[in-house]
């Protein structure tokens, strides 16, 4: 392993530990002349920040592009960058022309890291201890307050499933704290009685009914539970179901994206036809109004003796 992979790989890492989503795209052929070689990696964000290498100017905003993509629909795929148009398509590949002077194929292939879902537990009950092992086989990120210092606020959001199983120990500080982190589901442990008298708390602490209506309870499916593994599994269950839906409506899965930010601009050099970004773009030129962008400082020189002809 070179130097470079493994730094690529570190920082990978280090964004998987944060809970950050990136993609990691893999060179995995690589035909001359093109710079990139066999087994090159990068890691892309969700804002389009590249870390290491995958090819030049040509090839980099499309591997960019396809790797937001990739985040945005939680999809891996193949991207096929070659001058030879086969004229055939090929299911699960990409493909687009390399049509750049420097040449060459590349196929390059982009994976989505997306963070698991956060499933965080409330107090220190059997019921409470059996969800956090039971959540963490089935692939959940597991926290519970009662059991190790966590920030919370850090971790959990709207892709968060969150359970209060305080069994009547402190239930409403509990339960005011989970609100506080707005999680997509909150279920509480307990009776409708029980929680009759809790929702009366939550009103008088300004919470709106709307929020209140929206606490699952009893927690979980039913499907005659009676042990605290039981009723760990049918709330884990019904995690699942609600955990599918998001997931068909796009909620989870897939990387949260900035819709106020700026989106790559994307456009294509007029004299070999590969996809340039405007906002990283080196070789750019206004005509008549219009931004031009050039992969390479060759392409902007022809273009522009073009003009002089």
């Amino acid at each position: 392993m070179t130097t470079n992979t493994f730094n690529i790989l570190t920082r990978a890492a280090e964004l998987r530990v944060a809970g950050q989503p990136f993609a990691l795209a893999t060179v995995t052929l690589s035909q001359r002349p093109t710079s990139a070689r066999l087994g090159a990696k990068a890691v892309i964000t969700p804002d389009g920040a590249l870390f290491g290498w995958v090819g030049g100017a040509c090839s980099q905003p499309s591997v960019v592009r396809h790797a937001r993509e990739a985040l945005r629909d939680g999809q891996p795929r193949l991207v096929r960058l070659t001058p030879d148009d086969e004229g055939v398509e090929r299911e699960g590949i990409i493909s687009l022309p390399m049509t750049c002077h420097s040449g060459g194929t590349l196929e390059i292939f982009i994976e989505p890291f997306i963070p698991e879902p956060y499933l965080i537990a409330f107090g220190d009950s059997p019921i409470a201890q059996a969800l956090t092992a039971l959540g963490s086989s089935l692939g959940f990120e597991c926290q519970n307050p009662a059991q190790a210092d966590s920030e919370l606020a850090l971790t959990a959001n709207r892709r968060s499933f969150v359970v209060v199983a305080t069994m009547g120990v402190e239930d409403e500080a509990a339960l005011l704290r989970a609100l506080e982190l707005e999680p997509g589901y909150l279920a509480v442990v307990g009776s409708s009685r029980r929680f009759a008298t809790l929702a009366d708390y939550l009103r008088a602490q300004g919470v709106e009914d709307e929020r209140i209506a929206a606490i699952r309870v009893p927690a979980g499916l039913d499907i005659a539970a009676e042990t605290p593994a039981e009723i760990a599994v049918s709330i884990l269950a019904q995690i699942i179901q609600v955990r599918a839906e998001l997931r068909r409506q796009g909620e989870i899965g897939v990387a949260p994206f900035d819709e106020h930010a700026d989106a790559p601009r994307i456009v294509i050099d007029p004299i070999c036809g590969m996809e340039v970004d405007l906002a990283t773009a080196r070789h750019t030129l206004e005509v008549d109004g219009e931004t031009l962008g050039f992969c390479c400082a060759g392409c902007l020189h022809q273009y522009q003796q073009s003009l002089a002809s």
